[in-house]
């Protein structure tokens, strides 16, 4: 029996989930779908809804389970993709609520205009959108041309 995937979520560790739930609604529109907060006030889960099919779920930290936001300084590893209208408008928002700009908005080769953000918990943003659609085949080409060409 084939075992399915049905959906993937991004699921954030942060130091302050009010915090961080006051800028993703700040910053990318979410609306909070529901919480889950111990007696003591530090949230368990939160849901928030980010556009019509993306649900990004967050928590506070909870080092007695190995559960961690990243360094506030560096690189967290991972990066999410955020497919908008206008990625311009989108990071320029972002930036102006408290995210760092990491890379301005650029066309890139795999037919996306997209720009880098670090959020204020240390999560890393990649926010594009389509500016032609190719082939992976047409995508190969120019990435190996573009590395060949010293990136």
């Amino acid at each position: 029996m084939k075992n399915s995937i049905h959906e993937l979520y991004a699921y954030l560790c942060v130091p302050s989930a009010q915090q961080a739930i006051d800028f993703y609604t700040r910053a990318f529109g979410a609306e909070e779908l529901y919480r889950l907060t111990e007696p003591s006030g530090r949230v368990g889960h939160v849901e928030l809804q980010m556009g019509p099919s993306a649900v990004l779920m967050i928590s506070e930290e909870y080092p007695e389970f190995g559960i961690t936001a990243p360094p506030a300084q560096g690189l967290s590893g991972m990066v999410i993709h955020l497919h908008v209208d206008d990625c311009d408008a989108m990071g320029e928002q972002a930036v102006a609520c408290g995210a760092t700009l990491i890379s301005p908005p650029a066309n890139q080769f795999y037919g996306e205009r997209s720009c880098k953000l670090r959020d204020p918990f240390g999560h890393t943003w990649l926010i594009g959108h389509s500016i032609e659609k190719l082939s992976p085949q047409e995508m190969q080409q120019r990435y190996t041309e573009l590395m060949q060409n010293g990136g």
